[in-house]
Formats: C-alpha cells, sequence, structure tokens
C-alpha cells in the first residue's frame, strides 16, 4: 500500500490537471509557494499542513472533505 502522501500527491495533481492549472497557477490562486505545490506532488512528498489544506481546497473551490477523498 502506497504511503498516505504518495496518495495524497497524485490525487492533488489529478485535481489540478482537471481544471487544468499549472503548479505556479495553483500556487498562486492558493497563496502557497509553488515550490511547495511541487514537492507535494513530488516522489518524496511532504506531509500537508491543515492550514495548507484548507487554502488548497478553497483554490479548487471544494469542501476540504472533498480533497481529503481519495484512495
Amino acid at each position: 500500500m502506497e504511503n498516505i502522501n504518495i496518495r495524497f500527491g497524485k490525487h492533488l495533481r489529478e485535481l489540478r490537471k482537471e481544471r487544468e492549472l499549472t503548479q505556479e497557477e495553483l500556487a498562486e490562486i492558493s497563496g502557497l509557494d509553488y515550490k511547495y505545490i511541487q514537492r507535494l506532488e513530488g516522489k518524496k512528498p511532504s506531509s500537508p499542513t491543515l492550514n495548507s489544506l484548507e487554502k488548497i481546497a478553497k483554490a479548487f473551490n471544494i469542501r476540504l472533505s472533498k480533497l481529503l477523498k481519495f484512495n
């Protein structure tokens, strides 16, 4: 079973691509650093903070629970 951070990173990438956003655009919309978005989607992702998760959910205009609903 994959690490939860890796699974979240894949989910984040899918959501971002569905909305046709680059990592840079998501970073700008969410108010997060581009490198942070890059790390979250990377091969060795860091754990996102609750504050960051909330900013990403707002950027996608979805509930936090939907952002966290992934396999």
